[in-house]
Formats: C-alpha cells, structure tokens, sequence
C-alpha cells in the first residue's frame, strides 16, 4: 500500500456518508444536515442540456474540455467579478473543483524541491492536505481561529515558513466555517505570495452561495488583470445543485494551466462532453443560482432563529450553505452522537482537523419542512437533557 494511504486512512466526510446510509435503512426519517450534498432538484434547462448534449457516437473528451464550455465560464467570472479571462488560455474545466484541487500540487510540486510545502487553513476541506501529500509535498496546515473571525493571513507568517510553501490555498467563503475574506485580505494574501515565490490558489466553489446582497469577493477581482502566479477554483455543484455532474474550472495563471492541461491528458478525468455542454448552460444563467439562493435563505433563518433561541454560539457563518456551530463542553463528537440518537446528522468539527474541534457544521441540506422538524427534535432533546443548551 502507498504509505500516504495508509497514514492518511479513509476521508472522515466520506465516513459519515457511510453511517448516513447505514442509519437510513431502517426507514425513520433522518435529518441529514452533514454531508453538504444539496436536495433541491438540478434546474431543468441544466438537465435538458445534459440530455440533449449526448452524441450519437461516444469519444473521448480532450483535456481542454470544450471551446463552448470555456467560453461560458468566462462569461459568468465576467459577469460576476467583472474580470476578462481568456478562454483559450486562462481557464481549464475539470471534474468538479474536488478534482481539480488534488490534481493541482501534481503540476506545482517538485517532491525533491526546496519548495514543497503546501499552506492551507484548519478547520479546512480535507482535500488540501490530501492532493499534496499524494503529490509529495509536505502539508503545512495554519491554524484558523474564531478571534481572528477564521481568516488565514499569509502576511502574518514567518518568511522561513512562506519561502519552503509552493502552494498557499485561501477557501473563502470558507468549508466549514461560512466565513468570508473582502478584496483587502486577498491583496495582502496576493502580495506575500508573490513575494516569496508562492502559486496563491483559491478555492472559491461556494463564490454564488451567500445571503442577502454580500457578494464574496474574489481573488481574481484583487488581482487587478494580472493572474501571474494565481489559480482560483470555481464549482457548479452547489451553486447550480450539479454535485452529482462532477463539474467545476480552474480560472487563472495561462502557464500554470497549461502545465495542468498537459497533466491531464494522464489523469483521464475530463468530464463527457453531455456534462460539459450542461455545464455550459449553468455557467451561462445567473437567474437559478439566486432562485437557490432564496431556498438556502429560508433554511438559514430557521436555523439560525432556533440555535439563538437555544442559546447555541454560531461562528463566521456568512456565506456558503454551511453554519458554524460551537459545542457546549467542547465535545463535538459525542454532542453529534447524541442528535443521532435523536436522528439528526451532523459533522462534527474535528471532521476538519484538529482546529475544529469544540464545533458542528450544518450543511442546509433538509427542506423547509425538515428544518422546522429538525429543530424541534433537537429542541425536544435539550428539554429533556439529554443534549446540552446553553
């Protein structure tokens, strides 16, 4: 077995899906607030888009991905950040930001380099210490806290630890914490890279899923037209409820996406082109994604009215369909064991590593009528004492 297997075992995120399933057989409803893996229907323009795109004859996709593809994403990053991309150049569709992700330190690391360390935050979407560990990097989390509102500033890092990094990651908003970073946190991000000879790579899948009218910033809107050194990584999974298309784009630096093209032709992850020209009919509308953004809202608020009303610490929380949540006692694993008992699926923090620890993430999956459910349940439980309040 490949020892980085071996030590880094099996996702946590995947684990819990595991036991979802495993408590879902007994057919009583289950609250799944874990896995964040949106319920609402995929739009149905997206989906005729899917099925209309199917050729008569089969073919391998090309690493490229398709010209039609390429130019809606760039026409959606215009739109939405007011930044021109070149379509030919500076963006390259993948399988899903997940993919891309852990693909990328495979095109940027050299395993017997002096810069083979990869920065990212923790609590933070596993897959950034996965990808470069598999690559032969060397995993260099920073710990992110509630005092400093989880943001990672690269500026405030020692130049030794900045120097050994070839690869800083920023994912705001930010899994699992919802917490967002302005224009002004990724020009010091983008300024401390670039002095120290580092790639900034962004992970911006959740770019069109906040509340209300506080659009997330974006890397590439600091970057003022020059993408030298920058990657950001864009996602239709939640913003077009596409989780199951596998399809995502890296967005940035013409040189480094060329070297990632060039790898892909090994990795044989291209999307099929039916799933592309559906990619190309999400990117191109902007109406569904603030259509889903209502229906996350009003999840939100039910959420966020019964954890104020249990007196329950919400934390960062500002975009994305995750919210925050710390534990009364710290134990975050045994308080998720404890809604379970009351059918209720939640993450518990140390999902995400160590920093997470003493917190749950909600994923706003269950409708309407879930939430409200939900609620009650947990609310039912913290009466009788059997889970913590206040």
């Amino acid at each position: 077995m490949n020892p980085v297997l071996r030590e880094l075992g099996g996702n946590p995120l995947a684990a819990i899906q595991d036991l979802k399933l495993a408590l879902a057989t007994d057919g009583a409803t289950l609250f799944d607030f874990s896995v964040g893996d949106p319920i609402e229907p995929t739009p149905e323009p997206i989906r005729r888009a899917l099925v209309e795109g199917v050729d008569d004859v089969s073919q391998y996709p090309t690493a490229a991905g398709l010209p039609e593809l390429r130019q809606a994403v760039a026409g959606w990053v215009r739109r939405r950040f007011a930044v021109e991309v070149d379509p030919d150049t500076q963006v390259l569709p993948t399988s899903g930001s997940k993919e891309g992700i852990f693909h990328l330190p495979f095109g940027l690391i050299d395993p017997a380099g002096p810069k083979r360390a990869v920065l990212w935050g923790t609590p933070g979407y596993p897959i950034y210490e996965r990808g470069t560990r598999f690559a032969g990097g060397e995993s260099d989390p920073v710990t992110l806290t509630a005092a400093e509102d989880w943001q990672l500033r690269l500026e405030a890092l020692a130049p030794t630890r900045l120097d050994r990094a070839a690869i800083a990651w920023l994912n705001y908003p930010h899994n699992p914490t919802g917490a967002m970073l302005d224009r002004d946190g990724y020009r010091r991000a983008l300024e401390a890279a670039r002095s120290h000879g580092v790639v900034l790579a962004s992970d911006e899948c959740y770019a069109d899923v906040y509340p209300g009218q506080r659009r997330p910033a974006s890397l590439l809107e600091a970057c003022e037209g020059d993408l030298t050194g920058v990657i950001v990584a864009f996602s239709c999974s939640k913003r077009s409820g596409m989780t199951g298309y596998r399809s995502g784009a890296l967005v940035g630096d013409a040189g480094l996406l060329a070297d990632q093209r060039t790898l892909r032709r090994d990795t044989g992850t291209a999307s099929p082109a039916f799933v592309q020209r559906a990619a190309a009919a999400a990117w191109s509308d902007d109406a569904h994604a603030a259509r889903r953004r209502e229906v996350f809202d009003a999840k939100r608020a039910i959420l966020l009215d019964f954890l104020a009303r249990a007196g329950l610490e919400v934390s960062g929380s500002e975009a994305t369909f995750y919210l925050w949540v710390a534990v009364p006692g710290g134990d975050d694993a045994a308080y998720a064991e404890g809604l379970l008992r009351h059918r209720v699926v939640a993450t518990p923090g140390r999902a995400f590593g160590p920093a997470g620890v003493g917190w749950l993430r909600l994923a706003l999956v269950p409708d309407v009528e879930g939430c409200h459910a939900a609620v009650a349940r947990w609310q039912e439980a913290i009466d009788a004492g059997a889970l913590p309040g206040r």
